[in-house]
């Protein structure tokens, strides 16, 4: 295997092990919204930065690789596709985080309702995750489309979860303040899974030259 290759599956699977981060913050973030997990919450929030730094290590040694190698066509594709992931990889981890401290917020008081939508979303972003790893460690492009379709779950469940808390609160005022948080926190779990989705369109670029 020669330099620029080797280079390129060794970036290949850093970009999987920032994935796992991120899907290891959005377990915890499951625990301390379902659980109402505080520790959970700590432990979430304080993993954001080793996903930050990671980013921008990754980043670097990017740049680094088109300055000195100068790859052409899909190795280009797919550096340029990584580089552009990162961003939206990372941003789902802030969302994760989101979640978590308001998961940590609502454990304070008697829930308004069963998280059973939020939950369920979860865990399509879970899956989301375990997916787009498997895109990028086995180049799958069937693996890619399927987190581009998942995604529409999650917009079918915010919907229905807007829909449910709105009638709450016209209900009821009282439930305004705890319907409010709710509602915050169902919309950063459909960004999360917007973005998850935006790194597999990435992925396909790289894959077959298919912009979306």
């Amino acid at each position: 295997m020669d330099v620029l290759a080797q280079e390129l599956k060794d970036v290949n699977a850093s970009t999987v092990r920032v994935l796992a981060s991120v899907r290891e913050a959005v377990e915890l973030a499951r625990r301390a919204l379902i659980k109402a997990d505080l520790e959970a919450a700590e432990r979430c929030i304080a993993g954001d930065a080793d996903i930050d730094a990671a980013q921008l290590r990754l980043e670097q040694r990017i740049l680094t690789i088109i300055a000195r190698r100068q790859p052409a066509a899909r190795d280009l594709r797919f550096l340029g596709s990584v580089f552009q992931s990162l961003t939206d990889i990372e941003r789902a981890g802030d969302y994760a985080v989101h979640v978590a401290r308001a998961g940590a917020q609502l454990a304070q008081q008697p829930p308004l309702k069963k998280y059973i939508d939020m939950a369920r979303i979860l865990t399509i972003i879970d899956g989301m995750l375990e997916v787009t790893m498997r895109s990028f460690e086995s180049e799958d492009v069937a693996a890619a489309r399927r987190v581009i379709e998942m995604d529409d779950e999650i917009d079918e469940l915010y919907e229905q979860i807007q829909r449910e808390l709105l009638t709450y609160m016209m209900s009821d005022p009282r439930t305004i303040n705890p319907a409010t948080k709710l509602l915050a926190v169902a919309r950063y779990l459909e960004r999360c899974g917007d973005h998850i989705e935006n790194v597999n369109e990435h992925v396909l670029f790289w894959l077959t030259g298919e912009r979306i």
